[in-house]
């Protein structure tokens, strides 16, 4: 009788682990065909700070103005809407079908010290830009410094808490 010895590799687990998050990632963003509106759908953002302002930028093709839904409450952000397919049941049978439809929903929270009331929103090539204005007690403020016997003038960057 023979015994059969398997010596077992103590890395074996992790790149079965590193296999499942290279399918994850795969499937997530490299591959876009897969993702889908509805609940926790991807709505792309890009959200950046100015002195001013907060802009945040939602990618929304096939989306048309009309159809989106912008709500603050408290420090969040909701984008959302539905779109609808424009084609009827009666133009033929569906081959192939990739276009996003449905209810769409993105949650994004904001830092404090921002005018909700005073937002604007536009819309643009599939793209809608939020402008949040700061408060004027975050926005930088510029100090004059001067030396004590008053002949050298700087100026230095405040942050006002």
């Amino acid at each position: 009788m023979t015994t059969i010895i398997r010596h077992t590799s103590p890395f074996g687990d992790l790149l079965s682990l590193r296999q499942a998050m290279d399918r994850l990632f795969e499937e997530s963003f490299v591959n876009p065909r897969t993702w889908s509106w509805g609940e926790g759908a991807l709505v792309p953002l890009d959200v950046y700070a100015t002195d001013e302002e907060l802009v945040v930028e939602a990618n929304l093709p096939g989306v048309k103005p009309e159809e989106v839904e912008i709500t603050v409450e408290g420090n969040t952000l909701t984008i959302a809407g539905e779109t609808r397919s424009s084609r009827k049941d009666d133009e033929g049978s569906t081959i192939l079908s990739e276009i996003r439809r449905g209810a769409f929903s993105r949650t994004l929270a904001l830092p404090a010290g921002l005018e909700p009331d005073r937002a604007t929103a536009t819309f643009e090539d599939g793209v809608l830009t939020l402008r949040i204005p700061k408060a004027e007690q975050v926005k930088p403020r510029q100090i004059k410094v001067t030396s004590v016997d008053g002949e050298h003038t700087q100026l230095a960057t405040a942050e006002a808490k």
